[in-house]
């Protein structure tokens, strides 16, 4: 069967996102240590050099209520996209899977099935490529359809990436544009623009477009805004002693001590490797970050995640039609 002939086949969209912890014990412990733990616990594994680690991580879900709105976050992002896929003459129901915590890959297509749909387009929820991001909700995605053997629905491709993409770009613009409403020319000229993602380990940097997709995005972003002077940082790394090989540098908190050395009077954040809150954007950013740019007298200034923003999802529709034929 030829190409074109599988993609007019498909007949849904599986959205692929990492997942958040939210209320509903898995009832794996007994007593139950909190959803948080149990979340970070599976992502971490079990090995006991890694239980600082995990506590560290769940301690900071519980500072911020004990659970992620990334769940929620990103099921609105599947209706939307679905809205925007029906208004360009789509009828494709759009599902979301999570590679951490409910719903995951394996229920999305079990709900599918359950439908009697069997050729998901996947849209991996992940603007920028690496082993331990693309790759790996690749992976999960294969083995949810072997766990459910023949009954699986058989995901029909995946969307390209499209880190680069006007509509990913214009969206994130139009976030630190939100972010800095009222400000002047010369304000925002002078301030320091700091566009962050997850760190990654360095061995897995080398082997992958990570760093080198996420300049791009920056830099488009940053044209967009006519103000070429940014910086790129990470965030998220292990703590100390949580990792015997190094990560994704600057920290993004080394950043903004530079920032303030160099006379900055204000600092604005744009998420731009994430694409709806959760802990490492509320956290990282909004209190970590945040207290060392207090810290050292900056202003700061966060901008949201693209999330439901209607450029970000017209761009993926658009795509999804392209591939469709449409």
């Amino acid at each position: 069967m030829t190409m074109a002939g599988q993609e007019r086949e498909i007949d849904s969209v599986l959205l692929v996102a990492f997942g958040g912890p939210t209320p509903g014990c898995c009832k794996e412990r007994d007593p139950c240590p909190g959803e948080a733990y149990c979340f970070v616990h599976g992502i971490l594994g079990t090995s006991p050099a890694r239980e600082k680690r995990v506590r560290e991580v769940a301690a900071h879900y519980k500072e911020l209520g004990g659970f992620s709105p990334m769940n929620d976050l990103t099921l609105a992002q599947a209706r939307e996209l679905e809205r925007a896929l029906a208004s360009r003459g789509l009828a494709l129901p759009v599902v979301c899977g999570m590679r951490h915590w409910r719903p995951l890959v394996r229920d999305a297509l079990a709900e599918l099935a359950s439908r009697g749909l069997s050729r998901p387009l996947a849209v991996i929820m992940a603007p920028h490529q690496s082993t331990v991001s693309w790759d790996w909700y690749v992976k999960v995605a294969g083995e949810a359809e072997d766990e459910l053997g023949a009954s699986s629905p058989r995901i029909a491709g995946y969307l390209d990436p499209w880190f680069r993409e006007e509509g990913f770009v214009r969206a994130n613009a139009e976030r630190v544009r939100e972010a800095t409403a009222g400000w002047d020319r010369s304000r925002f000229q002078a301030c320091g623009l700091v566009f962050t993602a997850h760190a990654i380990p360095k061995p897995v940097e080398r082997t992958s477009p990570y760093v080198r997709q996420l300049g791009e995005s920056a830099a488009a972003v940053a044209r967009l805004l006519e103000k070429p002077a940014h910086e790129i940082a990470f965030q998220s790394q292990p703590g100390e002693g949580g990792s015997s090989i190094p990560w994704s540098s600057p920290d993004v908190s080394e950043t903004i001590e530079k920032l303030a050395r160099e006379g900055k009077r204000d600092v604005v954040l744009c998420p731009i490797g994430f694409l709806c809150d959760h802990v490492e954007v509320l956290y990282d950013l909004d209190v970590a970050a945040r207290g060392t740019a207090c810290e050292h007298g900056l202003g700061y200034f966060r901008a949201g995640t693209v999330g439901s923003h209607p450029s970000f999802l017209g761009m993926l529709a658009d795509r999804i039609a392209a591939r469709v034929g449409r």
